[in-house]
């Protein structure tokens, strides 16, 4: 039951689950190759809304922050992402109540599938974290955290990722910037799942880890040509074997963002929101919960 992709893409926490030293290169790439992500927007006669689905890391040296994606960015007033990342206190605060069981009844290692457990501990070893930490991971941090480790070993990293650019864009432009979601609100949904469908997923994402690759490397080719029916396959496709999952991490969510539009929509003005490319694709994406409002999404093709 492969469940990485949903992660890499549905989650900017995977963001944040990255070292800080793979998140700043010294010198970034000059952009060398052109993308042209999918862009959607809603409008009436006195408000827009543009739709902009992210990869939330990647390596240097792709160009998508250009053409019909920076002039819609350049007319908007506001950006809204999924989240506005906290800082480190903030940070460490939750993760510490959201991500860890002070005192579990089981070693994290002792939940796994017995198949699982050699692996899990060798992967874990290269984080550096005792195991005197990780045992008292919950399933869903530990899954973060191991999705996070090969994307930084391949070279992707957050601060080419869109929501740090678009972020650094809009302080500069003096842009207001939303998120529709908090930091400890993401935490709170994963801790939500139950206590087997976490482990669930830790046991996928070991699955998957040999796979890191080309599993990336698709996922940003289907990003980059604006095909949204790919990245569904890629990644929505795979939660219909968790429903729990699924519902969580992006029906629920889908399904709040689309109210969130339909409420901004009855006040002017003209805003970008940036979101995981996983909720822009498939049939219970945010453009087809818009419908229940009587909203329509266009695709904006440049």
């Amino acid at each position: 039951m492969p469940l990485r992709s949903p992660l890499l893409a549905a989650a900017p926490l995977l963001a944040l689950a990255t070292p800080a030293c793979a998140q700043s290169p010294s010198t970034p790439a000059p952009a060398t190759t052109d993308a042209d992500p999918a862009l959607w927007v809603v409008k009436d006669d006195d408000t827009t809304i543009y739709l902009f689905g992210t990869i939330h890391v990647l390596k240097p040296g792709l160009s998508w922050f250009d053409e019909a994606v920076k002039t819609a960015f350049d007319r908007s007033q506001t950006l809204v992402l999924e989240m506005v990342e906290p800082d480190a206190a903030t940070q460490q605060k939750v993760v510490a109540a959201k991500a860890f069981d002070a005192a579990p009844a089981t070693p994290l290692t002792q939940r796994l599938n017995p198949k699982y457990r050699t692996t899990f501990t060798q992967v874990m070893a290269k984080t550096g974290l005792p195991a005197t930490m990780y045992e008292k991971m919950r399933p869903w941090f530990a899954a973060v955290s191991l999705t996070a480790l090969p994307v930084q070993e391949l070279g992707y990293v957050p601060a080419n990722g869109p929501e740090a650019v678009l972020t650094q864009a809009a302080k500069a432009q003096g842009k207001a910037v939303r998120g529709l979601e908090t930091f400890e609100g993401q935490l709170s949904i994963f801790d939500g799942l139950s206590d087997a469908a976490q482990v669930k997923l830790l046991e996928s994402t070991l699955d998957e880890l040999p796979t890191a690759g080309p599993t990336m490397t698709k996922m940003v080719a289907d990003w980059s040509r604006g095909d949204p029916d790919a990245l569904a396959t890629d990644m929505n496709d795979t939660l219909k074997e968790s429903p729990e999952v699924a519902r969580a991490l992006l029906t629920d969510r889908n399904k709040r963002w689309a109210g969130w539009i339909a409420e901004r929509m009855k006040t002017p003005g003209t805003v970008f929101v940036a979101v995981g490319a996983g909720h822009l694709a498939g049939p219970e994406s945010v453009q087809a919960m818009l419908g229940a409002y009587k909203l329509k999404a266009v695709r904006v093709r440049y």
